[in-house]
């Protein structure tokens, strides 16, 4: 859980509205592009001391920014656990309320980290998680260290049962993946259907495409894709480990 000793931000997020300008310290009118080892160690640790499971950083190729209309380069991505005492709840307007007030207060804690990149002279802007017109898991997979499942979930190393939030900045110098090692993932993805196959309301079509009119992981919190996935019942880790193991033998 998302913790953090400075007065918590009185924000909300919501779907076609902007992201809530509730920042302390302005952008730098000069933004510095390169960050040193030192001010990064302490962002890291900033990070993690609040709370963050995990970082990654895309690096958005031109071709990238064109296709989405977006006009920044580079995108941290912090990541957090979603609560197991949530997930196992049964689908109800209580948890899907229970959910979002974590949601919601995860991303208050995200805007002391851009103040704390903007107070060093860096560019720092939370991207709406919320945005209906940029998609934060084509995004997501610009790092090379995430693959996104048959069921539409986005799967780090860290666990599948990761929220994310995104800062777009200035710093150029961050350390970029230049290959995705998770590829195996998708390919072990495509031989199962766990997601697709128990799923209590048939919410995807023959395309496997998620059917949101039927989908209620928006409206009650449902998340069985979640709990039949073996990358969440036995571990990235594991299944790595054995996925490699039948290549071998």
């Amino acid at each position: 859980m998302i913790s953090n000793t400075e007065e918590r931000r009185d924000i909300r997020f919501k779907y076609h509205s902007p992201v809530p300008n509730s920042y302390r310290i302005p952008n730098p009118s000069k933004p510095l592009r390169n960050i040193s080892d030192e001010v990064f160690e302490e962002f890291k640790k900033m990070a993690f001391e609040i709370g963050v499971a995990g970082l990654s950083y895309s690096k958005l190729s031109d071709d990238f920014k064109a296709e989405w209309n977006i006009d920044f380069d580079n995108v941290i991505i912090l990541k957090y656990e979603m609560s197991p005492d949530f997930l196992y709840l049964e689908p109800s307007k209580e948890k899907c309320k229970l959910i979002d007030d974590e949601f919601q207060e995860v991303g208050g804690f995200i805007y002391d980290i851009a103040d704390f990149l903007r107070e060093n002279g860096f560019e720092a802007n939370l991207l709406n998680p919320l945005d209906d017109e940029v998609s934060l898991r084509a995004i997501a997979t610009q790092s090379n260290d995430c693959v996104i499942l048959r069921s539409n979930m986005c799967l780090f190393k860290e666990g599948l049962n990761m929220g994310f939030f995104m800062l777009s900045t200035s710093i150029d110098n961050l350390p970029f993946k230049e290959e995705n090692d998770m590829l195996w993932a998708a390919k072990y993805c495509e031989t199962c259907g766990k997601c697709i196959n128990k799923c209590p309301l048939n919410a995807y079509d023959e395309n496997e495409k998620v059917l949101r009119k039927v989908c209620t992981a928006h409206s009650e919190g449902c998340n069985d894709c979640i709990l039949n996935c073996p990358f969440f019942k036995k571990g990235y880790d594991f299944l790595e480990k054995k996925f490699k193991k039948k290549l071998v033998g």
